[in-house]
Parts: C-alpha cells; sequence; structure tokens
C-alpha cells in the first residue's frame, strides 16, 4: 500500500477554506476539528487504516452472496478468476485502495456455506493484492419476498405474516407492504417464526460475518444496513436506536470502522421531515470510529443534488461524523406514470452517462468537503442496461470456467477522475 502524508499545516488550511465556503461557521468547525482528529491520530490510523487522502474505490459485486431467495439465482456465469483479476486490475491503477463490497442477508440464508467460502476467498484475495474492503450489508426493494422481480435484502422468515406482507406485492418505498413492514422493523416487532425478534437476528448474522473476515489486513469495516426506508418523522430516533443497538453489539467482536447509512427515499418535500437535523437522529450513541454514507448519483451543480450533497453533509456535522460517499455515478431520470397512476421519476438507460468532465467535477467537488472516502458504482460480472453502471465487460470461457475481464470507457474515466484530482 502506498504512503500517504500530508502536512498538518496543508490540511489546516484545507478545512478552515470549507468552513468559509459552506458559511456554517460554528457546525463546521466542530466537523473539521472532529474528521481531522479521524484522520490524523495515531490510534485511529491504526484501526481505520487511514492516512492522507480519502480512500478512493470501487463497489464491487460477488456471486453466492447476491443470489435472492424468494427467485431463481444469477443466471449470468461466474468465473473462477473474477476475484483474482479484478483485484489485481484495481490494484494496479495505484490510486484505487478499496472495495465496497455488497451482500445480502437472504444470500446467507438461502447458502450458508457457500457464502462464508465466497467471503473468505474475497477477503484473501484483497490481503494478496493490498485492496481495503468494506462489507456492506446491503438491500434493495426490501427483500426479493416482497419485490419478486428486482428486490434482494432481508430473509424470507422476517415476513411471515401473510396478510401484511403478501409475496409480491412490492418492496420499494412507494408500497403499502414495504411501508408496513418498516414502521414494525423500526418497532422492534419483526419476528422470525420461532419468535426472536429480527434486530437480534440481523446482528447474530453480522457477527458472522465480523467473524469470517475481521482477522484480514484488508477488512476496512463493515455497513450495517445501506439505505434503509423511512415512512414517517417519528421514525429517525428509532433509527438511532437501532444503529446504537448494532453498534453496540459489534463492538464486542471489533473495533474496525462501522458505517451507517443515509435514508431512502430522499425526497426533499415529503413528509417524513428530510432535513438534516432529524438524519443526524439516525447517528448511534457511540460515535467512536463510526461513519456516514451517502449515494450520489448526479453532478452536484444542479439545485437538486446540490441540496441534497448540502443536506447530508451539514447531517454529519452536526452528527460529528466523517462523511463516506459509498456509492457515485450520473444519472439522468425522466417522469413516468407507475402502475397505480402515480407521477415517479425513472432512470433513462438511453439517457444517462457520465462523461469524464463530469466525473472530475464530482470528485473535486468530494475533494473540497474533506470526506472519509469514496467509491463508483458498480463493478460486476452481470451486465447492466444502464452502461455507466458497469466498469467491465466479461468473457466467459464455459471449458475452462475463466472469464476476460475487459475494462470499459468508464473504468479509465473514473481512474483519470481519481487520478487528476487526487494525483
Amino acid at each position: 500500500m502506498k504512503t500517504r502524508l500530508i502536512p498538518v499545516t496543508l490540511i489546516c488550511a484545507i478545512l478552515v477554506t470549507n468552513v468559509c465556503i459552506l458559511n456554517n461557521n460554528v457546525v463546521n468547525s466542530v466537523y473539521a476539528q472532529t474528521s481531522q482528529d479521524i484522520f490524523r491520530s495515531k490510534s485511529d490510523h491504526q484501526i481505520l487504516g487511514q492516512e492522507g487522502p480519502p480512500y478512493l474505490g470501487v463497489n464491487i459485486r460477488g456471486y453466492y452472496t447476491s443470489m435472492p431467495q424468494s427467485r431463481e439465482g444469477l443466471k449470468n456465469p461466474f468465473p473462477a478468476n473474477y476475484y483474482e483479476n479484478s483485484l489485481e486490475l484495481l490494484s494496479k491503477t495505484n490510486i484505487i485502495d478499496h472495495v465496497r463490497y455488497r451482500f445480502y442477508w437472504e444470500s446467507y440464508e438461502r447458502d450458508p456455506g457457500t457464502f462464508i467460502k465466497e467471503l473468505e476467498y474475497i477477503a484473501k484475495t484483497a490481503d494478496k493484492y493490498g485492496i481495503k474492503v468494506i462489507y456492506d450489508n446491503h438491500q434493495f426493494h426490501t427483500s426479493s419476498w416482497l419485490s419478486a422481480g428486482h428486490g434482494t435484502g432481508f430473509p424470507a422468515y422476517l415476513f411471515n405474516d401473510p396478510l401484511l406482507y403478501k409475496q409480491a406485492s412490492g418492496g420499494a418505498s412507494k408500497y403499502s407492504a414495504a411501508e408496513k413492514w418498516w414502521t414494525n422493523w423500526w418497532d422492534r416487532t419483526i419476528k422470525s417464526t420461532n419468535g426472536t425478534d429480527g434486530w437480534t437476528l440481523q446482528t447474530e448474522f453480522l457477527k458472522k460475518i465480523v467473524s469470517t473476515v475481521d482477522k484480514h489486513p484488508s477488512t476496512l469495516g463493515y455497513e450495517i444496513l445501506s439505505e434503509p426506508q423511512v415512512h414517517s418523522k417519528d421514525q429517525w430516533e428509532k433509527i438511532g436506536k437501532f444503529n446504537t443497538f448494532m453498534t453496540d453489539e459489534l463492538r464486542k467482536v471489533t473495533n474496525k470502522a462501522l458505517i451507517f447509512s443515509m435514508n431512502v427515499p430522499l425526497d426533499l418535500k415529503n413528509l417524513i421531515e428530510v432535513n438534516s437535523q432529524n438524519m443526524a437522529k439516525m447517528v448511534p450513541k457511540n460515535k467512536e470510529n463510526v461513519i456516514f454514507k451517502m449515494s450520489m448519483y448526479g453532478i452536484p451543480s444542479g439545485k437538486y443534488q446540490t441540496e441534497k450533497l448540502q443536506l447530508i453533509l451539514n447531517a454529519s456535522q452536526i452528527a460529528s461524523v466523517p462523511l463516506y460517499i459509498g456509492e457515485w455515478n450520473n444519472v439522468k431520470r425522466i417522469s413516468t406514470v407507475n402502475e397505480e397512476g402515480k407521477l415517479i421519476w425513472k432512470i433513462s438507460a438511453n439517457l444517462s452517462d457520465i462523461s469524464q468532465t463530469d466525473a472530475n467535477m464530482i470528485v473535486e467537488k468530494f475533494k473540497g468537503l474533506n470526506i472519509w472516502g469514496m467509491a463508483y458504482w458498480d463493478w460486476s460480472f452481470v451486465p447492466n442496461e444502464i452502461k455507466n453502471f458497469n466498469l467491465v465487460n466479461i468473457t466467459y470461457d464455459k471449458a475452462s470456467g475463466e472469464g476476460d475481464i475487459h475494462p470499459t470507457k468508464y473504468f479509465d474515466i473514473m481512474k483519470k477522475a481519481y487520478q487528476n484530482v487526487y494525483g
């Protein structure tokens, strides 16, 4: 790994400049001191492995760790050399230093043995190539139980009330079944078939992750739960209690970075009162080595993206925890009418793209905010109809079981953006 040291005087100068730019003197001065402590404390270096510039990385998808439980598994062939060649390519850039590796709880329940073996393999391969790993407890549209076509996340035994959570009734935040489930999740009334509450079951699951990879030098930290849903303004504090419970339990088995996530939906005009003060309520009580993660799918120059970035930055400052851009890219959305007759904004595969200028602008903006790290979305063996959502194409050889990994133009765009801004 490269050594990345910056004179303290330069850090201070940058922090002072940022305070002036953001024009929030009291809050930002507190944040600047907190962020500097995390970046510069010797003990924190030992725990977080962080020196100098932020972590620069990509999101990466696995195979058994991404299998849905309530529908057919992934159809795309998985090359035997996928991790080896992927991490080797990333390490050779000499600037990408970590991956955010997503996994799904329901994938573990589907096949625990191969799930754990895959985790062990990526940890060992990351050790070999000097790449750090953030293990992300991911969910998209709650679960494959609720979202049969697209969702993956929570295991099926947490949806054992067929009246409230009818199978395939919708896991995105716009559906009533998802709203009922997440409301009960924050009230800690979701239980498995044997009566154990969901929070306890999730800590047991995450401790299995920790026991598998924590001993590896490549392990940087763990994300508690990616992009949880909020459906009412009284749930902000409840999420804080959830994150506190998870953090307290995980601190019994690891001292590595723990990451909590921004919420969805992020409609600034929603009745759930999305504001910095409420988002800051999600922070766990024990904030030692705790990071706040957000996603950014746009150039922070337009009104919405600028407001969103400032909103979450302010929340991290109020909570006095560093900010991690766990997913970044650029998309274009178009308005459409869904099956319920409601106007929604949907990502356009044809219009979405990211240029070198766009990527440079995004990374430069992040640099000015003194964030903890950032990771581009995405690196996957599964093709995506949104072309800039995948950094590689893979040619699979059925006879050998291996594949040739071909970085796309977006890989070069991301790499050059990191190099142009951080050198």
